[in-house]
């Protein structure tokens, strides 16, 4: 009952009791359907398409170039919904229309980035009966896995690591890193400069990516220990630890010798190519390290350039800093 045929003065129940009117539907934009000939003429050679809000103009020749439900809307198979302005209203998301005409009109399109923009465009090529698209971004998911900026391969056998040494033909950086290798405590910077000392190897193999192949050793008696090898030859090793003698009990001290790491690695580059680099420019970078000797000791292997430099950082030191047995 309406509020215009309600009469108070004959009525004897209360007011509050009064049937409400029924309320009013909702507004919608005024739609029509026909078939796309009967919208515009067969001379307009264009097409105006709004698709889930986004405007596109495009011509009948390239909607209509692929079996698809395009061709179907706009040849007259297939009844579309406009509104008053005349613009063909397409119930989808527009983010990849673009893609759709231009994959209509070239007959390929350059794939959008990301596994998930993909899935997106393929998912609306499915909607409009796009066979070829739908291929194409297919192949593209299945092609696209996602490829690792540097593979660093974990050694868990003394065999396996030395295969990998001997057949690389790059320079090889391999860190050994085994917290549990310790029977003493560590010192309060211990933690950080083992986690600075991974770090370092990380932004390092992703820098000499390809010139260098770099190991991890997890199996190693050292705590953290570096080595460097050049054709197949170990070339030089930066030990970080060392037993540090506290007033009452022994500690483990971890260093984090960042400058001496990096110059290690920078001299394996030496041994990219064949045939090795000469007796004169090895022994010039071992002069460098001669001059440093207060926080490190080096013990060479047998002389020229089939010595080993064995760097170990402060490896036995006294509280005060002192040699051990002064």
């Amino acid at each position: 009952m309406s509020g215009d045929s309600f009469r108070p003065q004959h009525q004897t129940r209360p007011a509050s009791s009064a049937i409400p009117a029924p309320p009013l539907p909702l507004a919608c934009p005024k739609t029509k359907t026909c078939s796309y000939l009967g919208v515009v003429g067969l001379g307009n050679k264009y097409a105006r398409l709004n698709v889930g809000g986004t405007l596109f103009y495009s011509t009948l020749q390239v909607l209509t170039r692929q079996s698809s439900m395009l061709k179907a809307m706009f040849s007259g198979k297939k009844e579309v919904f406009t509104d008053k302005e005349g613009w063909i209203l397409i119930d989808r998301s527009g983010k990849h229309f673009g893609s759709i005409l231009c994959f209509l009109r070239d007959g390929t399109v350059a794939v959008p980035k990301g596994r998930q923009a993909v899935q997106e465009l393929l998912a609306e090529a499915k909607y409009y009966l796009i066979q070829g698209l739908v291929d194409l971004c297919q192949n593209t998911l299945q092609g696209n896995k996602e490829q690792p900026l540097c593979v660093i391969p974990v050694v868990t056998s003394s065999k396996e690591e030395d295969r990998l040494i001997q057949s690389s033909t790059k320079p090889v950086v391999k860190l050994v890193y085994n917290r549990s290798n310790n029977k003493y405590s560590y010192t309060s910077n211990s933690d950080d400069n083992l986690l600075k000392n991974i770090e370092l190897f990380d932004r390092l193999s992703l820098s000499f990516n390809g010139r260098v192949l770099f190991i991890r050793d997890v199996i190693g008696d050292e705590i953290c220990c570096w080595s460097f090898y050049g054709q197949g030859r170990k070339l030089a090793e930066v030990c970080c630890t060392s037993i540090f003698y506290a007033t009452e009990k022994k500690q483990t001290k971890v260093e984090f010798p960042e400058a001496r790491i990096y110059e290690e690695t920078l001299n394996t580059l030496l041994y990219e190519t064949m045939p090795p680099p000469d007796t004169s420019l090895l022994e010039a970078t071992r002069r460098s390290y001669n001059s440093c000797s207060s926080h490190s000791e080096e013990e060479d292997g047998g002389g020229g350039a089939s010595g080993i430099r064995r760097i170990h950082v402060k490896r036995y030191s006294m509280y005060d800093e002192r040699p051990l047995g002064h």
